[in-house]
């Protein structure tokens, strides 16, 4: 299988309790995924930030288990992508200036690293100059 996008945090957990702000071409990005057998990866940072998430309690309780759960299901589209130095280097390539937040750099350098684009609803990635989905 090939990883044919990389989904910043949000996305993955919107698309996994079917929330509707999850956009169409989201959407439509990943189904499309599915159709043809290929994956989206989820960087570890986001499992990270869902750690962060949960203890501030903007998202279920449940959710860094269930994105967990998610991960590690052979019949899901999502696939972990470990934060490595050649995602490192693709962060490098995204302006501090313009992602100012540590995770979705780090989202945005494995889209890089990848060469895929980043299916994100965030403004900043969004006007990075970076392939995006949204």
């Amino acid at each position: 299988m090939s990883i044919l996008g990389v989904a910043d945090t949000h996305v993955v957990l919107w698309y996994m309790y079917r929330n509707p702000m999850l956009s169409q071409g989201a959407r439509l990005f990943i189904q499309n995924a599915v159709r043809l057998g290929g994956e989206i990866g989820v960087s570890s940072i986001s499992l990270v930030e869902v750690v962060y998430l949960v203890e501030k309690r903007r998202v279920m309780p449940t959710a860094f288990e269930d994105l967990a759960a998610l991960l590690n299901d052979p019949n899901e589209v999502f696939v972990e992508v470990p934060v490595s130095a050649g995602v490192a280097e693709g962060m490098r390539r995204v302006s501090r200036e313009e992602v100012p937040d540590m995770p979705d750099r780090i989202v945005a350098g494995t889209g890089i690293q990848l060469g895929v684009p980043v299916v994100s609803r965030d403004g900043k990635i969004r006007g990075a100059g970076l392939r995006t989905i949204w």
